[in-house]
């Protein structure tokens, strides 16, 4: 089983972002509400949170709701929105033991307000820590987050923007690209997720489903990246 310390230090992505696929086709291979899928991958997240900031990763984004995901079924967005809810204010003492800062990523204000108003507690709460940042992409959409960037442009007056002004503009302008994108499920996509920071980063798909991914399957991905030669284009 990979463990952190056959990784290398000196060669870990600083950025590891996650698009956790999965849940429902978990729930469903065991005749389940989708909803049982969302509540055990809950306990991936913690696992991989765990684990991400104990192998010394600067940044772990994780996408936990996309704009799209609103045209489930009522029932599944509202029980999401409470399992949303209850998890970040039951996880927020841990995160706080493990050192970890919160950064949310999205149209947050368009939450509902208990949601809301749980995450930006703990966004204020954990701003400070001094370890791993945990950027949790809520309400995201790449597209929507790139034209709300060209919206804060147009509001400013400007005439034209260079990629580092544009970057200024985006959800999390202070956090670096992603070195390493990780899929869950196997499927071949990117799913609106991160369309301007990805131009670069490293994919690694697996056909584990979210609620199946661990510690074992995450330090697998870092060890494949670690395994590469990035090049960047040239």
């Amino acid at each position: 089983m990979p463990t952190t310390d056959k990784l290398d230090p000196a060669r870990l992505p600083a950025h590891v972002a996650v698009i956790m696929d999965g849940n429902r086709r978990w729930a469903k291979k065991r005749g389940l509400p989708a909803v049982a899928g969302h509540k055990a991958g809950v306990d991936s997240v913690h696992a991989v949170v765990r684990a991400a900031s104990r192998a010394g990763i600067k940044v772990l984004t994780i996408y936990a709701f996309s704009t799209e995901n609103w045209r489930r079924s009522k029932l599944e967005v509202s029980a999401l929105m409470f399992l949303l809810r209850k998890t970040i204010i039951s996880y927020a003492d841990e995160l706080d033991e493990e050192r970890v800062s919160l950064r949310l990523s999205g149209r947050i204000d368009e939450l509902p307000e208990p949601a809301r108003k749980a995450l930006r507690d703990a966004e204020e709460r954990l701003k400070l820590n001094p370890g791993m940042v945990l950027n949790i992409a809520l309400n995201y959409g790449g597209r929507q987050e790139i034209l709300d960037a060209v919206n804060r442009a147009l509001a400013s007056g400007a005439k034209s923007v260079d990629e580092a002004s544009f970057s200024s503009l985006l959800y999390a302008p202070e956090l670096p690209d992603p070195d390493l994108l990780i899929r869950t499920s196997g499927e071949m996509r990117i799913s609106n997720f991160l369309l301007w920071q990805t131009a670069y980063s490293e994919f690694y798909v697996t056909g584990t489903l979210w609620p199946d991914f661990r510690e074992k399957e995450f330090i697998a991905a870092i060890l494949d990246y670690q395994a590469r030669d990035r090049r960047k284009g040239t």
